[in-house]
């Protein structure tokens, strides 16, 4: 019986710990996606004119053209190096990798 107690304790241990990790990392993620917003500079353009277009006639009308959904921001490559060389250490910490798999994994992504 000591045997399940200890497997579901630590079955709640790591449930925990994950939640806790993924919401610590959106707070980073956010945090420097703040910061690179407000780094890059603001450019505005001058004002066009604007031609004069006739109006169309009432009984015809034209459709909406949808807006143009968000650009996904950038990711910036030493942030995906850092994400990936985390999810091996913690793979190595798991046991699942050996310390040589986990030098030639780290070689791996550390050289591309």
């Amino acid at each position: 019986m000591g045997l399940f107690k200890t497997a579901a304790k630590v079955a709640v241990a790591s449930s925990v710990h994950g939640r806790v990790q993924r919401r610590q990392a959106e707070r980073w993620a956010a945090k420097d996606q703040a910061a690179a917003a407000a780094a890059q500079p603001v450019t505005q353009a001058a004002p066009q004119p604007v031609a004069q277009v006739p109006p169309s006639p009432p009984t015809a009308q034209q459709p909406v053209a949808a807006p143009a959904p968000p650009a996904a921001p950038a990711e910036d490559p030493m942030q995906r190096k850092i994400a990936l060389l985390t999810q091996l250490g913690e793979l190595r910490t798991a046991g699942v990798l050996t310390d040589a798999e986990f030098e030639a994994q780290k070689a791996v992504i550390l050289a591309g």
